[in-house]
């Protein structure tokens, strides 16, 4: 089995869709296709139970998976040992970010990083968090943007600001022209919120604690992005809670919304960076934390 057959099962695995994971593996289905039944067919046996709407792994192939994640990883610090003696301010830079924060990050990022090291181009993939560590741990990614906590062994995180939480209403709201909002206020109010898997939407539950109650979101709506959400609460769907990133730039350009901070200390998240131990270009590491510190976020604090 070549390490490129072991890339295509174990993207398989975490996507559990064959167009999925052959877009992950920059390929096309029929590729990883072909490349599946020729593994299957030299073990003899299936490592995916395939039907019209779902892709399941079956328990060889969970061995299987598990083995090859590991080999891929050691894969991985043989090539960053070779890397390591090049120019590290050089080559390209594969930076995961997650959806709510790329949007706002990026435009002021981009240039920054760019202006700092020229001879290192980016590749950018905006995913979710859960998508974005696999991708680090297996060298599809060099370092990535998310929110900390985080912890796993041969991973190294790093703060790097930290950023309020805000209630968004619409214009003509009872709320509109409070100074301030307390949140366990939240509770009962039609609660705009991100899909499942989102962990700004964890965030959002964790810090106003009546939120967790077993009726407490029976009036809450789901939207796709922090955008989609920014104009149904300027359409009167309800209210949110957004990263200061995104709704503070409201206040000025969107007049058919209200943005209010929090009473007392805010809840607020840490954005910071994650690599693997292993990665050879630290210098790199450096440019791209002191690119996003020189960002002016809206609301932000920066961690020295």
């Amino acid at each position: 089995m070549t390490l490129t057959e072991m890339r295509y099962i174990v993207a398989l695995a975490r996507e559990r869709h064959f167009g999925k994971a052959a877009e992950a593996c920059h390929v096309s289905q029929p590729t990883l296709s072909v490349a599946l039944k020729k593994v299957e067919g030299q073990l003899g046996a299936a490592l995916f139970e395939r039907t019209a709407s779902d892709v399941r792994i079956t328990a060889l192939g969970e061995r299987i998976v598990t083995q090859a994640r590991r080999v891929l990883e050691e894969a991985v610090k043989l090539e960053e040992i070779a890397e390591s003696t090049g120019d590290p301010m050089s080559g390209q830079l594969r930076v995961g970010i997650i959806y709510t924060i790329a949007p706002y990050l990026l435009p002021q990022f981009i240039p920054a990083l760019s202006k700092a090291a020229p001879k290192m181009p980016l590749f950018l993939k905006e995913d979710f968090t859960g998508n974005l560590i696999p991708a680090l741990k297996a060298g599809e990614l060099d370092v990535i943007v998310i929110a900390l906590p985080f912890s796993e062994p041969g991973l190294v995180a790093q703060p790097v600001y930290d950023e309020p939480f805000r209630v968004v209403v619409p214009a003509d709201h009872a709320w509109a022209g409070r100074d301030d909002i307390q949140a366990d206020e939240l509770d009962g109010q039609n609660l705009l919120l991100l899909g499942q898997g989102n962990c700004f939407r964890d965030q959002v539950l964790e810090s106003c604690p009546r939120l967790s109650a077993p009726d407490a979101l029976e009036h809450s709506l789901e939207g796709s992005s922090l955008e989609t959400i920014r104009y149904m609460v300027a359409s009167g769907a309800g209210v949110a809670v957004m990263p200061s990133t995104a709704a503070d730039p409201l206040i000025d350009k969107e007049s058919m919304v209200r943005v209010l901070p929090f009473a007392g200390k805010p809840p607020a998240r840490t954005v910071g960076l994650v690599w693997r131990v292993t990665f050879p270009r630290p210098q790199a590491i450096d440019a791209v934390r002191a690119a996003l510190l020189s960002c002016k976020l809206p609301g932000t604090t920066t961690l020295r």
